[in-house]
């Protein structure tokens, strides 16, 4: 059996633009992200969740495999997280197509996906995953610039707010972590 490093390090050499990390997130990185997933009510989906590491972190907490939905785009990514989480509803789909899922009143997204270096899939993925969101849902997201990978004017069409969770050294390259959530009214 593969190690989830040996899987990404080939999956991040046979496709470079499907693999934009440098590395599986670490532990310390998977805590952050999760930090609150278990007072979360509804679903819980995690976009780009590569080899499991939040996975992992999420299902660790004690939400039920039944409550977790995955969406990756990397097949062999795909196989390995139905392996190691039984139970946990795995799409081989882009996390574009949320709304598509069937899946509404969303407690919490995790996301791997680089929304900053793709600045184009912003509105499509943070801005679809809020239309399925309950209201008071939150979008976590991981980056590895010091500020919010959402643009304070994109932030303000959306209607939402961000508030950096914390800075991860313990991670390569090192990581912060923001949620999103929509503006007071």
């Amino acid at each position: 059996m593969a190690s989830d490093f040996t899987v990404f390090l080939g999956e991040m050499m046979r496709n470079p633009r499907e693999v934009s990390a440098i590395a599986p997130s670490s532990a310390a990185v998977a805590r952050k992200m999760t930090e609150g997933v278990e007072d979360v009510e509804g679903p819980i989906l995690e976009i780009g969740p590569g080899t499991g590491s939040f996975t992992r972190a999420i299902l660790d907490r004690g939400v039920a495999p039944e409550r977790l939905i995955l969406m990756e785009l990397n097949p062999r990514f795909c196989e390995e997280l139905r392996r190691k989480f039984p139970g946990v509803r795995v799409l081989n789909q882009p996390a574009q197509e949320i709304e598509g899922i069937g899946v509404t009143n969303l407690g919490c997204v995790i996301s791997g996906v680089p929304v900053l270096a793709r600045p184009q899939i912003q509105r499509e993925v943070v801005g679809n995953a809020f239309k399925v969101m309950s209201r008071d849902g939150v979008f976590v997201q991981i980056t590895y610039s010091p500020n919010a990978p959402i643009p304070e004017d994109v932030q303000a069409d959306m209607g939402l707010t961000a508030r950096k969770r914390g800075t991860v050294w313990a991670n390569l390259p090192p990581a912060r972590v923001f949620e999103f959530r929509r503006k007071v009214q």
